[in-house]
């Protein structure tokens, strides 16, 4: 690691860490405030495999990990009452979904940007963050809140999630994860082509200072 790599790592576990909590604040009936936040981990991600390359990008996805895993554990320790219950602000399935989903989202994007690199400017960003935002999301939420995943944590009580509604309220019916997954998905798929206007800027300030 190198100095110039310390922005990107402190910005990555800063992203982090905001999301995880703003992850416990709802935002309209499906989403979180951390839906907003955690793309911006594909930014950091990008921007350093493209100003620095992606052995760079992997330290900073490192850190990001590690990062997460000390929010899980803090998270564990929390207690919430509600409804009656106390329970953890982070179970044992939210903890796994969201560190094997983050480290295969990153690498992924990571391994993704570096193949499609040397083609114009916004193709590499664009379908690594797609393809690392697409992966994200379908394993965090099969892992936290799949039924047919139960056995994970059994004495975490996760059915209200497969309540079956219409899928974001007006499609077919579809357990309640689906839709909070499709929702965040939505978010990611938007942010990941608005995110292009800082990668564009991000690079070209940091290009120009290491010429």
């Amino acid at each position: 690691m190198t100095r110039s790599h310390i922005p990107g790592i402190l910005a990555m576990a800063a992203v982090v860490v905001a999301s995880n909590i703003l992850v416990q604040f709802l935002f309209g009936q499906w989403l979180t405030w951390g839906a907003f936040t955690y793309p911006a981990a594909f930014l950091v991600t990008d921007v350093m495999n493209r100003v620095y390359g992606a052995a760079a990008a992997r330290k900073v996805v490192a850190a990001g990990f590690v990062a997460g895993v000390i929010c899980s554990l803090i998270g564990t320790r929390i207690m919430l009452q509600g409804d009656g219950f106390t329970y953890p602000a982070v179970t044992l399935r939210i903890a796994l979904g969201s560190g094997l989903a983050f480290l295969t989202a990153q690498m992924l994007d990571v391994a993704v940007f570096s193949a499609l690199r040397e083609g114009k400017w916004w193709r590499a960003p664009l379908a690594s963050t797609l393809i690392g935002s697409s992966v994200d999301t379908a394993i965090f939420f099969t892992l936290a809140f799949s039924a047919a995943l139960s056995w994970l944590e059994p004495a975490n009580d996760v059915s209200w999630a497969a309540e079956v509604l219409p899928l974001l309220g007006i499609g077919p019916e579809t357990p309640l994860w689906v839709s909070l997954a499709v929702a965040d998905w939505l978010v990611k798929l938007s942010l990941a082509v608005i995110a292009l206007v800082p990668f564009r800027i991000i690079v070209r300030k940091l290009t120009a200072k290491t010429t």
